[in-house]
């Protein structure tokens, strides 16, 4: 992408659709100069005042009293001049789909997406964007590779696309993006190629949000994030040797503050409930402002992101949405709420440890967890990072100490299992849901997550220790992973996964954490689909008890590049008792071509 295919004109970014219930909607937009942003659908009209970041406007829309389950066209002005839709568009109309309380929820899911051209030069680099080919297909601009698969061509949009991590990359940047910092500042001095401030990071989500298909995509599909690492930098919040680190450099405090402002406006605001905003410190001096004048956040939002990093527990990015009683989503900040000291290392902060553990009950169907890091690894990697962690803090002295902390940070282990007490906390009210000790047991736990640059579904169940307390699960407990939606592993890295997956380094990684003494998993899992490593788009679909998942990727044919058509990867799925079929028959279906996804006829 060029910045010449960058939006312009009064809307410069934008629309997204973003919180949606029965009755409200919330349209997000960045506009060229404040103004007033109006959104109509049918006879429901709003309005809000831009509010200005360092030069940047914007305006985020509430319509209310809207009617449950019903679908209708939407149009978008700015200080009255029409933005959205734009004329001539080949997509469909956007619209606004409210939920229909007692209809099947369907999401899809996805994380870790890199933004460059969708010509043959990109799709070689970084594979065939997922996101971009499922937006062709159901915005009917490309047939689907199989016409009889209803996942293919689907009756209807998703209820909510949710983004786990990745949205952006503030440290890997592109050719477009280094262009842009090349042409503010000199690349030779610290930050170089990675961002430095607030200008950099709305330039660089403009590049993530302004393909067509994409940003059609994205004004039409309601849509829920959290953060991971690659939106501030690799790595972020491993330990607290990784944050003195950066923090002594000269660069950091301004790309911290950066990033987490940015995040905020661009990502944040729209994952809360019109509530939610209502209270948001933030949010709440926009609503208050007064007068013709455009409110100027900056200073108070570059406070407030120093703040929040210096102390998370003061701000929750965390949220929760509840879909009926089908289904409850608990997304996890599992970055920035992490607690670094090593005397008590976890994954969340106290604060954030007691909200989760105050969100995660039954009485609903399915009980969905959202976190950017996966919560079940495969067995090898899971030992291995509770392994490293023993190490570093001390299982075989200074030196053992030193070589663990080398090899958090050389290998990325620092998801869940390398926070073991944190680990070993949520296993536990897991299974506590699961076995109906906190409401009725739903039909299912399923963890939803990103990041690891492969997909996989696992299914979980107590441990010899756990089953001998004699507690008994009513929920089938899962993982489920989508990464990337646009970022593949290299050959060599695809290679390591699945020896970490499928090779000796499971029962390896075992006996390194017995000889550290970590404590047992209070559970057992396994794959039931996977590893695959194809640039997806999740989705899963619950109907009672009963729960659907699927992976769909793009596909280069004859040398369409700009236009891939949308091929299935995998498919998992719960009978209508919320049961998984007999273990001989969950083999993942697989549909693979190359590993480039490019095939001709």
């Amino acid at each position: 992408m060029s910045e010449a295919n960058l939006p312009g004109g009064p809307l410069v970014l934008g629309p997204l659709l973003r919180y949606v219930d029965e009755t409200t909607a919330a349209v997000w937009v960045e506009t060229r100069d404040p103004g007033t942003v109006t959104v109509t659908r049918g006879s429901a009209r709003a309005s809000a005042r831009t509010f200005g970041v360092h030069g940047h406007h914007y305006a985020l829309v509430e319509l209310g009293d809207l009617e449950p389950g019903t679908t209708e066209a939407y149009a978008v002005e700015v200080d009255g001049e029409a933005v959205w839709p734009e004329p001539g568009s080949s997509f469909p109309a956007p619209v606004i789909a409210t939920l229909e309380p007692g209809r099947p929820l369907a999401m899809a899911f996805g994380s870790c997406r890199t933004s460059v051209s969708h010509d043959a030069k990109g799709n070689d680099a970084h594979g065939v964007d997922a996101l971009r080919a499922w937006a062709l297909r159901v915005g009917d601009q490309v047939p689907p590779a199989d016409a009889d698969d209803p996942d293919l061509a689907p009756d209807r949009l998703p209820d909510l696309l949710l983004f786990l991590g990745d949205q952006v990359y503030a440290d890997e940047t592109t050719d477009e993006m280094r262009a842009f910092i090349e042409s503010r500042r000199d690349i030779e001095q610290a930050p170089w190629t990675e961002l430095k401030d607030y200008e950099e990071y709305a330039h660089l989500y403009a590049l993530a949000w302004s393909d067509p298909a994409n940003r059609w995509l994205l004004s039409t599909v309601p849509s829920a994030m959290i953060f991971d690492d690659h939106d501030i930098r690799d790595d972020w919040n491993t330990s607290l040797v990784w944050r003195r680190e950066m923090e002594a450099t000269s660069w950091w405090h301004g790309r911290i503050v950066a990033g987490l402002a940015s995040y905020w406006v661009h990502q944040h605001l729209g994952n809360l409930s019109p509530a939610e905003r209502r209270t948001d410190e933030l949010y709440a001096a926009v609503l208050a402002h007064e007068g013709d004048d455009e409110l100027d956040l900056g200073a108070v939002l570059d406070a407030f992101a120093e703040r929040v990093d210096q102390h998370p527990e003061t701000y929750r990015w965390s949220y929760t949405r509840d879909f009926d009683t089908q289904a409850r989503l608990v997304v996890v900040d599992s970055r920035a709420a992490r607690e670094l000291d090593p005397a008590h290392r976890a994954m969340l902060d106290p604060d954030e440890a007691a909200w989760l553990d105050s969100q995660l009950r039954g009485d609903v169907d399915h009980l969905l967890i959202g976190t950017s890091v996966p919560f079940l690894l495969a067995r090898g990697l899971h030992h291995l990072e509770a392994f490293s962690e023993a190490l570093t803090e001390g299982a075989w002295g200074e030196h053992g100490a030193r070589f663990g902390e080398k090899m958090r940070k050389t290998v990325d282990l620092e998801h869940w299992g390398a926070f073991q007490n944190s680990f070993q906390q949520v296993a536990r009210q897991a299974m506590e849901v699961a076995a109906g000790e906190r409401g009725r047991a739903p039909s299912t736990v399923t963890f939803l997550s990103g990041d690891v640059h492969h997909s996989y579904v696992s299914e979980a169940r107590p441990a010899r220790s756990s089953r001998r307390s004699g507690r008994e699960l009513t929920s089938t407990v899962l993982q489920a992973v989508c990464s990337p939606i646009r970022n593949p592993l290299s050959r060599n890295m695809r290679f390591a996964t699945a020896v970490l997956s499928y090779g000796v380094a499971g029962p390896l990684g075992r006996v390194a954490s017995w000889s550290t003494r970590v404590p047992d998993s209070p559970l057992h899992w396994h794959y039931a689909q996977g590893p695959w490593f194809d640039n997806n788009l999740a989705f899963v679909r619950v109907t009672g008890p009963s729960l659907r998942m699927w992976w769909v990727t793009g596909e280069v044919v004859d040398g369409g590049h700009e236009r891939p058509l949308l091929a299935k990867v995998a498919a998992y799925e719960l009978d209508e008792q919320g049961r998984p079929p007999e273990r001989e028959s969950v083999a993942a279906k697989v549909w693979t071509s190359t590993r480039s996804r490019v095939r001709r006829r």
